[in-house]
């Protein structure tokens, strides 16, 4: 009852737009429309497509960019396209709330020995420590989003109160705009924004929030529907087959992947910049930390666990 009632419309939760879904339209074979954000965690569907990596599989692949993680989740829901790169956070999020949603390859993966995310602020401000931004405005992409729940958790374990904050939603590209027009004391973002905020030298970095989470974990990954995989089990396998190779050769590439995406973002990725690295496969280890800061802070009702994510028709561990 609870599934019937949350696919009878369009829902917000937490940012989180989910929109009915509607049967599949009739495709032809090895064709799929596919979409993600423009930045580094997302950017294996531009590399694919850039180096031919789906055709050479057999697959033609119509890539669409789209400004966050709830617009991909809701496209996907009603079937305007087919998979999508989003966070984990949403598609737990879309999960708990019985939209079925299910994984079927890695994306941009966490280290803390490469941070590829941060709290930012203006270089003169006054905030040092958690505990300064108490009460301030901080400006996160949306609030689904692990740089939403990653800058609340570093807040909460270093003294600060996430609660007394108010959350703002500014694109990343935006963040520092918004920062010296004084809407928003500081910003949570990532790469590739964060290098080019930081290069001018007027803004700093806080904190790597992201370690509040884990050393290590799964940022995002590709979703698609249960129905959708279900009914076209071969697409789904090769497109999985292709993003994990192109995930092993991006990591390896990074001159190369600098320029496709320097192209999509259209701004410079800076020499020697930060740079994420791609997982290879889906691995309930690296999901798990991130179910856990969800129910830590109440998105979601009930414990989920990583394994229950994962489409069977893909290899994971």
């Amino acid at each position: 009852m609870r599934r019937r009632r949350f696919l009878a419309g369009s829902v917000t939760v937490a940012g989180l737009a989910v929109a009915h879904a509607v049967p599949s339209a009739a495709q032809a074979p090895m064709s799929i429309d596919a979409a993600g954000t423009l930045n580094d965690t997302a950017a294996l569907l531009f590399y694919a497509a850039d180096m031919g990596f789906y055709e050479k599989a057999g697959l033609h692949v119509n890539v669409t960019t789209l400004n966050n993680s709830g617009a991909i989740s809701t496209a996907i829901a009603s079937n305007a396209v087919q998979i999508g790169s989003f966070a984990i956070s949403v598609g737990a999020l879309a999960r708990d709330h019985g939209v079925p949603l299910v994984l079927v390859a890695p994306a941009g993966l966490y280290l803390s020995t490469t941070p590829t995310s941060g709290l930012i602020v203006a270089q003169d401000a006054p905030y040092r420590k958690a505990a300064d931004l108490n009460g301030k405005t901080i400006a996160t992409r949306d609030l689904s989003n692990l740089s939403y729940f990653g800058a609340r958790a570093w807040l909460d374990k270093n003294g600060g109160d996430s609660k007394s904050v108010r959350w703002l939603e500014v694109p990343d590209t935006s963040a520092v705009a918004a920062i010296k027009a004084g809407r928003v004391d500081a910003a949570s973002i990532s790469e590739p924004a964060l290098d080019d905020a930081l290069a001018p030298g007027d803004i700093r970095s806080l904190a790597s929030v992201f370690d509040a989470i884990a050393d290590r974990f799964l940022i995002s990954g590709y979703y698609t529907t249960e129905d959708y995989a279900a009914s076209h089990p071969e697409i789904v396998r090769t497109f999985a087959r292709v993003i994990a190779s192109t995930s092993a050769w991006a990591n390896k590439n990074r001159a190369i992947t600098a320029k496709i995406l320097a192209k999509y973002v259209q701004a410079p990725v800076l020499p020697g910049s930060k740079r994420a690295t791609y997982a290879d496969e889906l691995r309930a280890a690296d999901v798990q930390p991130v179910l856990d800061v969800l129910l830590a802070y109440g998105f979601v009702k009930s414990a989920l666990h990583a394994k229950d994510m994962f489409s069977p028709l893909v290899p994971s561990a």
